[in-house]
């Protein structure tokens, strides 16, 4: 489906102690089914605020969020979030605290037992089949972050948002979850918004990379499509050519034509 997500016209507005401040003006994008969007800026650039309008987490000032055709009105089941902090309940076990959404999305119409097993294989999918038992105190950054991962996809949402789910991790647990996450995108078919610093991650993951303008009043300034085919490997993108021109794409948005702009 061409236009399964469609943002247009969005703008949002916060009232503050100063007066109104603009975070997003004028935002248009529409995003395929099974699509992976990256949106990158610098800091401050409304990337978090325009996931959380698709999250329904706010509503926009003005214009309209549609997915499949219907208003984005509010949370649903249907847009699952991940977050940088993987907001776990820590007296729960990383099943309970998968089994906890799943009931809250599937209670009313499967058993208790469909519930569990729904539970076990999304951990099973990220690879925590091992750890199901086991405590958020017991388990590892990585890991908290694939339980969060495995909440989200136990809901078989129709959109995955991450927000930068990955900031906090050290480099090569990052890597794993990046290649881990591919993985389950294309098991899944899901499609993804993910909000990034890091422009690497952006051109591994994405089939297209969403630039923000600086804020306030930030919007998109470039839509760039990430032609490589997939699947992808870290290792053999490193001496690809078209792999480092993409990358170069978005380093040049960021460092000299918003930075000269922020001058």
């Amino acid at each position: 489906m061409e236009k399964y997500l469609q943002i247009e016209n969005a703008e949002m507005v916060f009232d503050t102690k100063k007066g109104k401040f603009i975070a997003l003006t004028d935002v248009n994008l529409s995003v395929k089914q099974g699509e992976f969007i990256s949106l990158i800026g610098h800091s401050g650039c409304g990337k978090s605020t325009l996931l959380n309008l698709v999250a329904g987490l706010l509503d926009p000032s003005s214009g309209v969020l549609l997915l499949n055709e219907r208003e984005i009105k509010g949370p649903g089941p249907e847009r699952a979030v991940v977050f940088q902090n993987h907001s776990l309940l820590p007296w729960l076990s990383c099943f309970g605290n998968v089994y906890l959404a799943v009931e809250r999305v599937f209670g009313g119409r499967e058993t208790k037992k469909q519930l569990k097993q729904r539970t076990q294989a999304a951990l099973e999918l990220v690879g925590l089949a091992h750890a199901l038992h086991k405590h958020p105190h017991e388990i590892s950054g990585g890991m908290k972050q694939r339980v969060g991962i495995a909440r989200a996809l136990a809901m078989e949402p129709k959109v995955l948002l991450m927000d930068e789910p990955f900031g906090a991790l050290d480099a090569l647990t990052r890597a794993g979850l990046q290649d881990e996450l591919m993985r389950i995108v294309h098991e899944t078919q899901a499609t993804v918004v993910m909000v990034t610093h890091d422009v690497d991650e952006a051109v591994l993951l994405s089939d297209r990379i969403v630039m923000m303008t600086n804020g306030p009043s930030a919007t998109i300034g470039e839509v760039l499509t990430v032609d490589l085919p997939r699947p992808r490997n870290r290792l053999a993108l490193a001496d690809n050519p078209h792999y480092h021109h993409l990358r170069g794409r978005v380093l040049e948005f960021l460092y000299q034509r918003q930075m000269k702009r922020a001058a």
